[in-house]
């Protein structure tokens, strides 16, 4: 991230640059509290919530909207994404259990490499991509829905499409409010952390889908 930073730190304009950082620093500090409830979750044993996750997922993300301009929108970011760390708590344990760490290692570093891969592309084109937003959050919401479904319809061909899906438009999503972050379209930091969070959350549950199925 320091690194995305100095490219960009003498061409863009100081409120760019100032949400840009300000962006990247929340980020750190929240996947840094994701990972310690996530280390709570597995040691307690927490179990799998399925879609009652969803009730305090979708009010976390209400509050986090709804106060993005002030400071109690702080306090909804770090609870929603230390709530999320914890859902991921018995999901690593499911895979550690059956297919040891190798796999969370892949997953955690190939959702790093495409993070820097988007956001330093973006960074470093300068590329305006507003255009993608209309079709991206159709996407996200489509695929929300399926996965939704497939809990029900347990269809093994639809789910690693669903992954795949997830993983394409969260990668393009990246792209998008990063776009959006250097070309003056977000100028509230805790929104744009938390989609980038929300976005490298999916990136890593998708892979660990799809590495685990093909471990399978």
């Amino acid at each position: 991230m320091a690194l995305e930073q100095s490219v960009v730190s003498n061409s863009l304009n100081p409120a760019a640059l100032k949400v840009l950082r300000n962006t990247y620093t929340l980020l750190s500090l929240t996947l840094v509290f994701s990972a310690i409830t996530c280390g709570i979750a597995m040691a307690v044993n927490a179990q799998f919530m399925g879609l009652w996750m969803l009730i305090p997922y979708i009010g976390c993300l209400w509050m986090v909207e709804k106060n993005k301009n002030s400071a109690a929108g702080l306090f909804w970011v770090f609870a929603l994404t230390g709530f999320l760390g914890y859902t991921l708590g018995p999901l690593i344990s499911h895979y550690l259990a059956t297919s040891g760490s190798q796999i969370i290692l892949t997953a955690l570093g190939g959702t790093a490499l495409i993070f820097f891969a988007c956001s330093s592309y973006v960074l470093v084109t300068k590329k305006e991509l507003s255009f993608m937003g209309g079709f991206l959050m159709t996407g996200i919401i489509v695929a929300f829905i399926a996965a939704i479904a497939n809990i029900f319809l347990q269809i093994q061909g639809l789910s690693l499409a669903i992954s795949c899906i997830f993983l394409l438009i969260s990668s393009g999503i990246i792209m998008w409010q990063t776009s959006a972050i250097i070309h003056g379209g977000e100028r509230s930091y805790i929104s744009a952390t938390v989609t980038l969070y929300v976005m490298l959350f999916n990136i890593f549950t998708s892979l660990l889908h799809l590495l685990g199925m093909s471990e399978d």
